[in-house]
């Protein structure tokens, strides 16, 4: 199964989508299933104030793993992480607009009266998936790049 199809398995199994991204590709970074869902739980609906989509987040964190900066003294380690992840930024906002979630959805999830409607409208089952087709793509596209 391909991280797209693992993504989308996790966010049809109750998990979110920064859940659904990185723990899609986190055993084969080394990192335990279960851990990795608890890493990413806090990220899900921008960080639940409607902020960066957990899309974007999750897949940040696993850019992080393959290509962090951990050497305090190494500034090229650094200077290429944060390069990749503004590439990544950049490339997710050519193709949806935008990395925030209230605007990605329309609504803000930190408002009852707006968390009714996305419910009512079905925005996480229609809008949702697309963010973490897209961010799960963009990072494997990464994996092709640098890898």
């Amino acid at each position: 199964m391909n991280h797209v199809d693992k993504a989308e398995e996790y966010f049809c199994n109750n998990f979110n989508c920064s859940q659904a991204v990185f723990t899609s590709f986190a055993t084969e970074l080394g990192l335990d299933e279960k851990l990795a869902l608890k890493i990413s739980t806090q990220f899900g609906g921008g960080a639940r104030k409607g902020e960066m989509c957990g899309a974007v987040s999750g897949a940040l964190m696993v850019l992080g793993l393959k290509y962090g900066h951990c050497h305090a003294e190494d500034m090229e380690e650094k200077g290429k992480a944060y390069q990749i992840a503004e590439n990544f930024m950049n490339q997710f906002i050519e193709k949806q607009g935008t990395v925030v979630c209230r605007e990605l959805l329309g609504y803000d999830i930190s408002k009852t009266e707006d968390m009714e409607r996305i419910k009512e409208l079905n925005l996480f089952k229609t809008i949702c998936p697309k963010m973490i087709r897209c961010a799960t793509e963009l990072v494997e596209q990464f994996d092709e790049k640098f890898t």
